[in-house]
């Protein structure tokens, strides 16, 4: 990719993996950073336009249609055709099913799936007159695997990433490729939200028998960089033949399954 021709939105860029990618695509492709966090978006912005990097930050909900096809309007008008799309954004409800509220439910899938739908539409639609372009989804490990009191989580991960392969079968024929990436347990403030003391890392890290989680075989939890150098291997073209594909990067949490 080349800086002065390629666009990259990220999406959720304004912190935890959203901004980490940013920061690694920064390297080779003007960066559109996308959140409702106008604050994060902003410290993103000045930080990677101090190292030289060209970057510019929009406020808008990926749960907002109209919102959504409005800010990828602009974004082609003003700053030149999307090139690289990455969904990151997403939102993270965790409790028991049986008390889990309709309201919990449907802001999970808000985010985590319709975002993904509608985004990955309004950028794909632009994409494919152009019969090129890059889409990679930031899905999770959860999708593969049952975790208790995570089922709102998983099920709309799972969802997002089949609707990633399937947009990537239909956009083939294109010249344009969908992958997903699919992180285990990650320092973030989404991970730290549920720890309940210091040794957090050293316990999602051990498993736990009681809740069926394996641990990581690595011995050590994931940095947002790990999943943003994974990111920037499948939209570069080094990855040119690479379509369809989930790439899961979890230390071998979940087993190779």
């Amino acid at each position: 990719m080349g800086a002065s021709t390629k666009v990259a939105l990220v999406t959720g860029a304004a912190q935890g993996i959203g901004a980490a990618v940013a920061r690694a695509l920064s390297r080779d492709a003007m960066i559109v950073a996308l959140d409702t966090k106008a604050e994060g978006l902003s410290a993103l912005v000045t930080e990677l336009r101090e190292r030289g990097a060209r970057a510019e930050a929009l406020v808008a909900d990926v749960s907002d249609s109209a919102a959504v096809e409005a800010a990828v309007e602009r974004i082609e008008r003003d700053l030149g055709p999307i090139s690289v799309l990455v969904n990151v954004a997403g939102v993270l409800r965790v409790g028991p099913v049986v008390s889990f509220s309709d309201e919990d439910w449907a802001a999970t899938f808000a985010v985590n799936t319709h975002g993904v739908f509608h985004v990955s539409r309004a950028v794909a639609r632009r994409m494919v007159p152009r019969q090129e372009g890059v889409i990679v989804t930031v899905g999770s490990n959860a999708a593969g695997m049952p975790r208790m009191k995570m089922a709102a989580y998983a099920a709309s991960k799972a969802a997002s990433t089949l609707f990633t392969k399937c947009l990537g079968l239909e956009l083939a024929q294109h010249g344009i490729r969908c992958n997903v990436v699919s992180p285990g347990s990650t320092d973030t403030d989404m991970q730290r939200s549920l720890w309940t003391d210091e040794n957090g890392a050293s316990a999602v890290i051990a498993g736990a028998p009681e809740a069926f989680r394996v641990g990581i075989p690595l011995r050590r939890i994931a940095t947002p960089d790990d999943i943003a150098e994974a990111v920037s291997f499948l939209v570069s073209d080094r990855a040119r033949h690479i379509t369809l594909h989930d790439l899961c990067v979890d230390g071998g949490a979940t087993l190779g399954v």
